[in-house]
């Protein structure tokens, strides 16, 4: 089986595709393509559910959408959708279309569309997830872990992993919110002797940076800043070796792959409007995975959750019923 994982190749965007082709991996044997595209200007423009060519709206640099065309067809983002709507018809129906998060046209012009609940789509081929498809699964962390599991496992329990985001659309981390959060996890650091494990993102801001550097590295037994280019990031390490996970209020990513752990987290509130990450926020709380940053700090326990593996069953007996049917 080929399966294709297209986007514009950001981070956050190419890693929800290559989930969800890697949880379809795990099910049956498959080879895993990933397709990087961008389209050139004006089309880059338009509203991507009217390009009528995109094939000829490709930028230089972008890998080519040719035959042969792949069994299953994964797009996450804007870039991807005007392909994943062409994909049927340059494919004679034979190529299953996937496409994550909410493409903004009509679900049907795609096989399945696996959108966060909080979008509120619906549709008979709709699959909403609590949150996004990731690369994150138990055993990933297992294997990624590295030694400096080991090294965080021989400090002083409980260990609280904090994973740090930045600037988004509608929301950031001021100065004065970074040095908040600081106090705020070194009264937690000092209630329950724990240690503090924390990373911050490439899209923390300076100002927000130079807070956390200041007033919560002192505090923290590893302390990782990207922007530093110094060792290598230890996320997995740290998702490994958590009693407990705070998580800023920005990231729908990071939120969901530490739900995946089945470990308590905690939402630190960040600068901004809540909207419709506040309902994936209250979605999390729900299913038992979060609870926003209150102290005392409490304790709980919860299934994981494996949305990834969810959508990859579906995608799988979609396939499987459009193969009997062409019996």
């Amino acid at each position: 089986m080929r399966i294709w994982a297209v986007s514009d190749g950001r981070a956050g965007i190419e890693n929800q595709a290559l989930g969800l082709a890697e949880a379809i991996a795990r099910r049956v044997r498959a080879e895993i393509t990933t397709k990087r595209i961008h389209l050139r200007t004006p089309w880059s423009w338009l509203h991507p559910g009217f390009i009528p060519a995109p094939k000829q709206a490709l930028a230089i640099g972008s890998d080519a959408i040719d035959p042969p065309y792949p069994d299953i067809f994964i797009g996450c983002g804007r870039a991807s959708i005007p392909f994943a709507m062409g994909m049927r018809e340059w494919s004679n129906h034979r190529t299953l279309v996937v496409q994550l998060q909410d493409p903004r046209v009509n679900p049907r012009e795609f096989d399945i569309v696996a959108p966060p609940f909080h979008d509120a789509l619906g549709g008979p081929n709709v699959v909403p997830i609590v949150g996004a498809c990731h690369r994150v699964t138990p055993q990933r962390i297992a294997e990624e872990a590295g030694p400096l599991r080991d090294q965080l496992l021989a400090e002083q329990r409980p260990i609280y992993a904090v994973l740090i985001g930045g600037k988004s659309k509608r929301q950031t981390i001021t100065a004065r919110r970074a040095r908040l959060m600081s106090d705020a996890l070194a009264r937690v650091k000092h209630a329950s002797g724990g240690t503090l494990a924390v990373t911050l993102s490439r899209r923390t801001p300076q100002p927000a940076r130079a807070a956390f550097a200041a007033h919560l590295a002192p505090h923290a037994a590893l302390f990782y800043d990207p922007a530093d280019g110094a060792g290598a990031n230890p996320y997995f390490a740290l998702l490994s070796a958590a009693d407990a996970i705070f998580v800023t209020a920005d990231s729908v990513n990071m939120a969901t792959e530490a739900a995946a752990t089945g470990k308590p987290i905690h939402v630190m509130p960040v600068d901004g409007g809540g909207g419709k990450l506040a309902a994936f926020h209250q979605s999390l709380e729900e299913r038992g995975a979060a609870r926003p940053f209150r102290l005392p700090l409490t304790s709980w326990a919860y299934t994981p959750l494996l949305e990834t593996d969810r959508v990859a069953q579906a995608v799988l007996m979609a396939l499987q019923a459009r193969r009997q049917k062409a019996r």
